[in-house]
């Protein structure tokens, strides 16, 4: 899929790695100058400057999302660097430690629920502050096909990422009407290091079952998001907001 960014400046956090890495690479690709932003900053900035060196655009940052000023710098950092923000993707999220709900902990809850959704939240803040201000922008939130359904043991996450859709909404609703359009992705199984994370604790059968129940009979690949995203970041979708968009082979039609 082929996108335009040319002079355009795009954000995207947990860009280390799989989806975020994927989709910052996209919007180089695609022309766009990049913050890639991730709580391991020395490999955002080790991929940032490997952009730099095949004649993209790009800056490294480090940033934990669950940290409001580490958040609000990101920000700045971006447009100080690039002058404005066009596009954002509030990628980063963690996985909580597999429990049924009454043996789950309140620490669990709290560092899942930073992550997955105050991050969100707080990267928008900072992100709707400047594009109130430039009177344009995108962004698309990650949510998940845990945003979609539920999942035995994964409640504090599956809460978080139906959390994100109800933020996408709201704030779809809010900027409609000033040329800012925000938008959610769902991705399905998709293979990336938080896969193999899984299948390291003992999780493999599990995401093996979960192949099996997908239609198209496949797990999908970081690019495959990152083509939604960048969709969903550019004009070709100029009268699409408040979307949870779903790319999951089909699981969630079943």
């Amino acid at each position: 899929m082929s996108f335009s960014f040319e002079n355009k400046v795009a954000l995207v956090t947990g860009a280390a790695s799989g989806i975020g890495l994927a989709t910052a690479k996209a919007f180089a690709q695609a022309g766009a100058a990049v913050a890639l932003a991730d709580v391991n900053g020395e490999a955002a900035q080790a991929q940032a400057e490997t952009l730099v060196a095949a004649g993209h655009k790009a800056i490294g940052l480090r940033c934990d999302v669950s940290n409001i000023d580490q958040v609000e710098a990101m920000i700045n950092d971006t447009v100080a660097a690039f002058g404005r923000l066009d596009a954002a993707f509030n990628n980063a999220g963690i996985q909580n430690i597999l429990a049924e709900i009454a043996d789950a902990t309140v620490e669990d809850y709290d560092r899942v629920m930073s992550v997955n959704l105050r991050g969100v939240w707080a990267c928008m803040k900072f992100e709707l502050e400047h594009m109130r201000r430039q009177g344009s922008g995108t962004i698309v939130n990650c949510s998940s096909l845990g945003g979609l359904v539920g999942g035995a043991e994964r409640a504090n996450y599956h809460a978080a990422k139906h959390g994100v859709i109800g933020l996408t909404k709201s704030a779809a609703l809010e900027y409609a009407a000033r040329n800012i359009r925000v938008n959610a992705v769902c991705p399905g199984l998709i293979w990336t290091p938080m896969a193999d994370q899984m299948v390291a604790s003992g999780q493999g059968e599990a995401l093996e079952g979960m192949t099996k129940a997908v239609p198209m009979g496949r797990h999908g690949q970081p690019e495959e998001i990152a083509d939604a995203v960048l969709w969903l970041s550019s004009t070709s979708s100029s009268y699409v907001t408040g979307q949870s968009i779903s790319v999951d082979g089909g699981f969630v039609m079943r």
